[in-house]
């Protein structure tokens, strides 16, 4: 059983271009964005997870995306600083959630980092982002505040601004990841460190394929990268698609509504 946090996308709306997948010209129909999310954590729920719900705060469209919140590991959160002025609001609703939560420290660190947005914890290290969001420094704050092997990546395209839309891992193993989202080092740190992974291609990338969960056997996953589907459903694991195009409308879909309480 996995533990996730989620936030209702109550007052989804895409109002500025925060990234390139954001266009606020573009019609966002909340109705619907809100019966995906439900599915989505449906699917969670009927796959055995627990889903903690924070309560959504007015007037913050982006809050839905939970995942950029904080990292926790072993009952230990590292809350997030956020990149955008417009979305710093949502720390404190997070922060509040967390401190009621029953974590044995939440640490606020000093340095811009967005949660999981920029760092997964595959069960051994802890991979860390930067290049558009998250600073640099915060990956040696994480370093510190957990004491565990922190590997910085770099994100050299626009388009995959954080390292949930262009990786995630099924098992210490495994991890699924798109190599031109990388600057050439970390793509050969990639490699060597997951020799039996599954490298995506630009079209499963553009279908936001890699913003994805799992569980060590079931991956849920986008149902728009349906290659990218098939090849992890031939490599042996129990794929789930679901449809969150809604919440793609601002750059986001499986991964970022999921902010996972990770343990070692």
């Amino acid at each position: 059983m996995n533990r996730y946090v989620m936030c209702r996308p109550e007052h989804f709306d895409v109002v500025s271009t925060l990234n390139p997948w954001m266009d606020p010209s573009v019609p966002v129909f909340r109705s619907t964005a809100i019966e995906q999310w439900e599915q989505l954590v449906d699917l969670y729920e009927d796959l055995g997870h627990d889903v903690d719900l924070v309560q959504p705060g007015v007037g913050l469209p982006d809050m839905v995306f939970a995942a950029n919140a904080g990292v926790a590991i072993d009952n230990r959160m590292m809350a997030a600083v956020m990149w955008s002025a417009e979305r710093r609001p949502e720390e404190a609703h997070y922060r509040k959630h967390f401190d009621r939560s029953g974590f044995d420290e939440v640490f606020v660190p000093e340095h811009v980092n967005e949660g999981e947005g920029d760092f997964l914890f595959t069960g051994q290290v802890l991979l860390a982002g930067t290049g558009f969001r998250t600073d640099r420094r915060s990956h040696r704050e994480a370093q510190r505040f957990f004491d565990i092997e922190v590997v910085t990546l770099q994100l050299i395209d626009p388009r995959w601004y954080h390292l949930d839309t262009a990786l995630f891992s099924i098992t210490p193993e495994v991890a699924v990841w798109y190599p031109g989202a990388f600057a050439p080092d970390s793509a050969a740190e990639l490699r060597r460190r997951f020799p039996d992974g599954i490298e995506a291609t630009e079209a499963d990338a553009l279908a936001f394929g890699l913003n994805s969960t799992a569980d060590v056997r079931h991956v849920v996953m986008p149902a728009s990268a349906g290659g990218l589907v098939m090849r992890v459903s031939d490599a042996g694991f129990a794929v789930h698609a679901i449809d969150l195009s809604e919440l793609l409308k601002a750059g986001g879909s499986v991964k970022c509504c999921t902010l996972e309480l990770n343990s070692t």
